[in-house]
């Protein structure tokens, strides 16, 4: 019978989340770029705008994330459609699984393409075919144009309508040629060496429209490259959409977003000369307004001088003056009144404290005999019988004294 036993002493133990940490580690640097061929399904598109979905073929499956920063440039996700996937592996710590955190994603059938691409772009890169040294500078004012392009296309109708615009003057020789399918790199290629052969041109133009990465195969070409950079005419790439780049955009001169975008780079100089001579005119316009205004305003002064004005200011500072005095005696006035009535009123609250009739509105009365009109003031000028004249405050009464004594109060 097997006997159970745990840990040895010194024995590591992991905690669930050391382990996990330990595998990702080990899975992320191990592989940090990867492309996976496979089939997608469960494929959910969350409302934050990321994606996620698994890749399996016949014998694994995959669980995928696509994130909102990357998807602009990949194809969406799908169910049941084949691609190519590139990103990094990582571990997805709180479940504990691995997944695949997509770069890029490519239909499978444009795979091959993008894989070519690169392989190419990388050989170039290698020889120095890129390197900014190479670059040759463009001309200043160009007078003669060479563009290489579809004679039907609007990529060429674009291009004469805005260099000419810019340019009336300027002369543009077509070179006709297949932009797209078997063939159109050989005609690219024959066509920028029939220029530099024609002579007298100063910029060679490559243009096309955009499309898909077969539609644009033609200037990925090793060739088409090599033959930019024997080119004795410095060349401009104006090839797709401003997110599309090709081999032919590396190694060329200069590279434009679009062929519209094109036109204003080679005639710049152009460009430039039309600017500053608008911004003379603007300058010149308001040199002379500035002028007039100044002359204007010497004229309005001269009315406003304060030697043709001083009879009309000794007028209007004597009136000024006038109005301060009189408002300082109505001031002064009120105030002297103010003071007056102030005193008055003390003056009327003491004499009014001092009128007997005021203390005999309090409740007091004044006492007369009736015989002498002596006025009592106490209870020995009086005595029984005697009558007695009583004032109030309103009116009075004659009474007779029954009782004087000093205890009666």
């Amino acid at each position: 019978m097997q006997t159970l036993e745990g840990p040895r002493d010194g024995e590591k133990i992991y905690t669930v989340s050391e382990i996990t940490a330990a595998v990702k580690d080990l899975v992320e640097s191990r592989f940090p770029h990867v492309w996976i061929v496979g089939e997608i399904s469960n494929c959910t598109l969350h409302s934050s705008g990321h994606a996620y979905f698994t890749l399996k073929d016949d014998l694994a499956q995959l669980g995928c994330a696509l994130f909102r920063s990357s998807r602009p440039a990949s194809v969406l996700p799908e169910d049941g459609l084949k691609v190519f996937a590139q990103g990094r592996l990582g571990v997805y710590e709180r479940r504990g699984q691995y997944q695949l955190v997509v770069n890029i994603m490519l239909p499978a059938g444009q795979g091959d393409l993008y894989l070519a691409f690169n392989r190419l772009k990388a050989t170039l890169e290698k020889e120095g075919l890129f390197d900014p040294s190479c670059k040759r500078p463009l001309p200043p004012f160009p007078s003669r144009l060479g563009i290489v392009t579809s004679p039907t296309g609007a990529a060429v109708r674009d291009f004469i309508r805005i260099a000419r615009k810019i340019y009336a003057g300027i002369e543009i020789v077509v070179a006709p040629v297949r932009v797209q399918g078997e063939g159109a790199a050989e005609e690219v290629v024959g066509a920028i060496r029939d220029l530099n052969s024609l002579g007298g041109i100063d910029v060679i133009i490559l243009a096309r429209g955009g499309g898909s990465i077969e539609d644009l195969w033609a200037f990925n070409e090793e060739i088409v490259a090599r033959a930019i950079r024997a080119s004795l005419i410095p060349v401009v790439s104006a090839v797709g959409h401003e997110i599309d780049f090709t081999i032919s955009d590396l190694a060329s001169d200069v590279r434009a977003a679009t062929p519209s975008a094109a036109a204003p780079i080679v005639l710049s100089d152009y460009v430039d000369v039309r600017t500053r001579l608008a911004a003379l005119v603007r300058h010149s316009t308001l040199a002379v307004e500035v002028r007039l205004e100044k002359h204007r305003s010497f004229l309005s002064g001269l009315a406003t001088r304060y030697g043709l004005r001083r009879i009309s200011d000794k007028v209007l500072t004597s009136a000024r003056n006038l109005d301060e005095t009189i408002m300082l005696a109505e001031r002064l006035t009120k105030t002297r009144v103010d003071n007056q009535n102030l005193r008055l009123a003390n003056l009327v609250g003491k004499i009014e404290s001092l009128n007997p009739l005021s203390t005999l509105r309090r409740g007091y009365s004044v006492c007369y005999r009736q015989d002498t009109g002596e006025r009592v003031t106490g209870y020995r000028q009086v005595g029984p019988g005697d009558r007695l004249r009583i004032l109030f405050a309103e009116g009075g009464a004659i009474c007779k004294v029954e009782k004087a004594d000093k205890e009666i109060g």
